[in-house]
């Protein structure tokens, strides 16, 4: 029987999984990769007290320092959950299960997939969702970035490391990016960005080979690419809370209070999947932290307030 167990190992759960055991609660980790979508990050540059880093190195420093409080690791995919007397039952697609008397919520999000004609059949044949992981196929081709995030603006600038154009095509009026990446994207002559578009089709042989959009640019509304690289959000992960009865709103979003505690009691989450407005690795840590505490409290003290009460 563990105190907690974390169902995710991306910054959130990890920092959850660290803090847990710096309080001494015998805690598990479950997840299906360390470090989650960040590990797939090339440049961090805005977590505090590293001035660049990549994602996968800030993993690997927040799972070796949650190692030496002794927290386990098991990575595997959590397919089930089920209340027991005692706590919680959780069970993965390994065929294990495993108990605790709380659960932190830290699974994230998946990737949202590109709304288009096509887009299905054509993944992993020129639609990609990860520039980190693919970009280096595209030396000397032509790509686009679906998108106008901050993600958006570093998918395509580690794509121009790679490809001689890079198109980042997105509906709205202007990105969203912090101004150090926008800065660099007006600086890039390899980007350039087509604004108030959508793809609307994917179209090609073997590999992609064009997009068709729903308005004409330069005179056409069919624009050749080699690769589409899609960073329009994520989906939370919160199938598996919704089945314990944990409230979401109205995206599937996880509802916390100021301490990470959920509607139920012995519930708690962080993250991205959580109802927040700021999505930032930083963010889901310090939620992670205060959701350690939070079950921490719960397990030695009676600590069953739970976010609908007010308290």
């Amino acid at each position: 029987m563990y105190d907690v167990i974390i169902l995710g190992a991306g910054p959130a759960g990890l920092a959850a999984g660290m803090y847990a055991g710096r309080l001494n609660m015998r805690t598990l980790i479950i997840g299906e990769e360390v470090g989650g979508l960040i590990a797939t990050t090339q440049l961090v540059e805005n977590y505090p007290g590293f001035k660049q880093i990549s994602g996968e190195e800030l993993s690997e420093r927040l799972m070796e320092h949650a190692e030496e409080y002794g927290v386990e690791l098991v990575e595997a995919r959590a397919i089930d959950v089920e209340r027991t007397a005692e706590g919680f039952r959780v069970v993965t697609d390994e065929d294990e299960s495993y108990e605790g008397k709380t659960l932190i919520f830290a699974t994230g999000t998946r990737h949202r997939k590109l709304p288009a004609k096509g887009a299905e059949e054509y993944e992993n044949r020129g639609v990609y969702y990860c520039a980190l992981c693919d970009g280096p196929l595209f030396k000397d081709k032509v790509v686009a970035v679906v998108g106008g995030s901050d993600s958006a603006a570093k998918e395509a600038l580690l794509l121009a490391e790679y490809a001689r154009k890079v198109y980042i095509i997105y509906r709205g009026e202007e990105l969203r990016g912090e101004p150090p990446n926008l800065r660099r994207i007006e600086e890039n002559e390899k980007i350039e960005v087509i604004y108030r578009t959508n793809i609307v089709e994917v179209k090609g042989d073997r590999l992609l080979r064009s997009v068709v959009l729903d308005r004409e640019y330069n005179g056409s509304k069919e624009l050749s690419l080699d690769g589409v690289f899609v960073a329009i959000g994520g989906e939370p992960q919160s199938e598996l809370a919704k089945k314990l009865g944990v409230e979401t709103n109205e995206k599937g979003e996880i509802i916390i209070d100021r301490d990470s505690r959920t509607s139920v009691a012995g519930v708690f989450a962080a993250g991205d999947v959580v109802a927040s407005s700021f999505k930032q690795a930083i963010v889901g840590v310090a939620e992670g932290v205060v959701a350690a505490y939070s079950a921490y409290r719960f397990v030695t003290s009676g600590y069953v307030a739970t976010r609908a009460s007010g308290e």
